[in-house]
Order: structure tokens, then C-alpha cells, then sequence
């Protein structure tokens, strides 16, 4: 893709849109023994998302994590805590990971019908294939080799637009079926979306064909701009194919600061106060997932033990230093096919306000430039 093709593109494209990770699990963004100034409560969390609607957010994704492991000694669910979520805001869209062999998809098809109309249309679902073992075995449930779980989840998804969208629903798959029935009432449709927005990551292939062929959002791990377009090019070819729009969110931790210096200062800290044990315990899990894969494409595949000191590489998406800097590393992203950033901060109620303040009308700017309007003339991202 030419310079020339990337202004063209930008100066018709929607405003980059932000998310954050919701804290709802202890130990914060990082498996660090770093002081963090993040509370997992739902007193914290309630703040802080109606602080980051106000601030530039239009999206909050709750983890999901059913029992202690790797820093995170105590979890709240993901669906639960993310309508209190939505019914504590008025436009914050929030997303709840979920986990196909622990949902069945039709009770959770139904969940977010319902949590949709008490939101006035912004529930939303990441679609999580499954890394960690141990969450099924120790539960009773089978642990699918890595194909398999990708299979079950397209199915899964699958099954979730089919109930959403059709009066007689049907779907005959081999992990799960639909005979004639009809949910009601409907999740709301809008013209932006005819339904709750399905999310999902994964870097392999089976998860880069699924995004194309089922997904409304792929999320993929950090990297650099260099890495990220490559994976943008292949998802968005691959919805092309299938007649369909894949848009695309990155994962990132964010440390801003007001110089540059006082940024890699704190980067430094966080990994040189890494836990260790923990750090290495969630590598030797993740990697040995990874390698389950048919082209050895997993994620964290070649991950570092730094990369490792935040679940998903978000040091490698860069956004570490001053505000100019930060925001510049953003842009980049977006110039790399970016329609989303998906952050996460050492201390995030003060963290997420500087980003408003300090931060995002910096990128406004930027996409103004780009786009070759004048500042302060561009979309405004809701």
C-alpha cells in the first residue's frame, strides 16, 4: 500500500476508535510486582468507565478468567460484570469475552438479547477460543486440540447471528444445531449494526480465516505497524472473499507520560519487577498452546519474557512516551490498517484521563493533517 493510497483512505475513514480492557480481574494489565494504582472491584470499575466515556472511549472489553492463575488471584465473570457496566453509562459500547464449551451459545444468545435492550443497543461479545487448559480439565469439560476449538467457535458464532437474526432459526453443525426456533425478543438493529458486534483474536491461521469468514472485529496481539499491516492485508482479503467488512483492533499498553523519559522510566520498572515465576508460568502455557497450531502462527509464539509481562504484547505496539509521541505511534497504526486501539494502563483512572486530556486531541490533529482538513474540522469519534 502507497503513502498516496493511505492519505486516500484516511481522509475518508471514520476517527480512530479507542477501547479498554476492563480491570475486572486482580492484578491489573501486567504480572508485575509494580505498585498499580488499579482496583479489579466493581466501585473502581464503575468510576473508571464512566470516566473513559467521557474521555474518548467508545468501547470497554471485560476479561474473562474462571480461576486463579498467573497474577490474577481473583476474577469477576465477564458477562455479569459488563451489563452492570453498561447500566452504569449512557454511550460506553462494553464487550464480554466468552468461552465456547463453557456457554452454550443459545442461553448466551439470549443473555445478550436481553442485556442489549437495557443498554439500548450496546452489548457486544469476544468470542474467545481458549488458551488455557486448565480452565476446562479442572471444570469437567474437554479441551479440544487447537483446529477443533476454532471449528467450534465459527459454529458457535454462527449460531449467535442465526438466533439474532432469523424468525426460524436453523443451523445443523457439528458442535452445535437450531431446529425452528425463535428468540425473542431480538437484540436491537440499528443501521450501524443488526446486532450485538462479535469481536474475536487469535494470530494463527484458523483464527485469521474465521475473522474473514464470521467476525465483525478481529483483535490481534501488539506489534508494530510493519507486523500489524500483514495481518490486516490477510483478515481483510480473506471478508473480502467472503463478501463481508472486517474491522481490525490492536492491542496496546499505553504509557504516556509528560517526557519521554519519564515514560521508559516506568516501562523499565514494570519489567524489572516482572514476577517471574508467574511471568514464565503464563509463557510455558500460552507457548505450548500455540504450537498446537497447523502453521506454528499462535500467539506468543515468539514472544520475549518482557513481551510476556503484559498478556496480550501490548509493549510492542510502542505506545510508550510523551504525548506527541504516543499519538504519533497511534497514527501509525492506524496508517497500518487500524480501525481500533485496545488499551490498557498501569494506573488506569488517572492514566485514562490523561489520555483524554493530553493525548487523543493530539490524534485528532494528526488525522485532520492526514487527512487534509483543518484542525478541529474531522469527525469526531462518539
Amino acid at each position: 500500500m502507497t503513502e498516496q493510497t493511505v492519505a486516500g483512505d484516511l481522509a475518508s475513514s471514520e476517527p480512530l476508535k479507542f477501547a479498554y480492557w476492563v480491570p475486572n480481574v486482580s492484578g491489573g494489565l501486567v504480572v508485575s510486582k509494580v505498585e498499580q494504582r488499579t482496583d479489579w472491584g466493581y466501585e473502581y470499575n464503575k468510576r473508571l468507565a464512566r470516566t473513559a466515556e467521557n474521555n474518548g472511549f467508545e468501547y470497554a472489553l471485560s476479561q474473562v478468567r474462571y480461576m486463579a492463575s498467573y497474577g490474577a488471584a481473583y476474577q469477576h465473570e465477564s458477562t455479569s460484570f459488563s451489563l452492570a457496566l453498561l447500566l452504569a453509562t449512557e454511550r460506553l459500547k462494553v464487550i464480554a469475552a466468552v468461552h465456547p464449551g463453557l456457554w452454550q451459545p443459545g442461553v448466551l444468545a439470549k443473555f445478550l438479547a436481553t442485556a442489549d435492550h437495557l443498554s439500548g443497543g450496546r452489548a457486544a461479545v469476544n468470542v474467545v477460543s481458549g488458551w488455557f487448559k486448565d480452565e476446562f480439565t479442572k471444570m469437567g469439560e474437554q479441551w479440544l486440540e487447537h483446529g477443533e476449538r476454532y471449528r467450534r467457535s465459527e459454529e458457535f458464532i454462527a449460531y449467535l447471528r442465526e438466533m439474532w437474526t432469523n424468525e426460524h432459526a436453523e443451523l445443523n453443525g457439528d458442535f452445535y444445531r437450531l431446529h425452528d426456533f425463535d428468540l425473542k425478543p431480538k437484540p436491537l438493529s440499528t443501521p450501524d449494526r443488526p446486532h450485538p458486534e462479535i469481536f474475536q483474536g487469535g494470530n494463527s491461521g484458523d483464527a485469521q480465516a474465521m475473522a474473514g469468514r464470521v467476525s465483525d472485529w478481529y483483535l490481534a496481539n501488539g506489534n508494530t505497524p510493519e507486523r500489524i499491516a500483514e495481518q490486516v492485508a490477510t483478515v481483510k482479503a480473506g471478508a473480502a472473499e467472503n463478501g463481508r467488512r472486517l474491522r481490525v483492533g490492536v492491542n496496546g499498553f499505553m504509557v504516556a507520560r509528560d517526557s519521554e523519559a519519564e515514560a521508559r522510566d516506568v516501562l523499565r520498572e514494570i519489567i524489572d519487577r516482572a514476577d517471574t515465576e508467574a511471568v514464565e508460568g503464563f509463557g510455558a502455557a500460552v507457548k505450548q498452546a500455540g504450537q498446537s497450531t497447523g502453521d506454528g502462527r499462535g500467539m506468543w509464539q515468539d514472544s520475549t519474557f518482557a513481551d510476556l509481562v503484559q498478556y496480550n504484547d501490548g509493549f510492542r505496539t510502542g505506545l510508550v512516551g510523551s504525548p506527541e509521541q504516543v499519538a504519533e505511534q497511534a497514527i501509525a497504526q492506524k496508517k497500518a490498517g487500524a480501525d481500533l486501539l485496545l488499551l490498557g494502563f498501569l494506573h488506569f483512572q488517572e492514566e485514562v484521563e490523561y489520555f483524554g486530556a493530553r493525548v487523543l486531541p493530539l490524534i485528532r490533529e494528526m488525522e485532520d493533517d492526514l487527512a487534509g482538513r483543518p484542525r478541529g474540522s474531522g469527525l469526531v469519534a462518539s
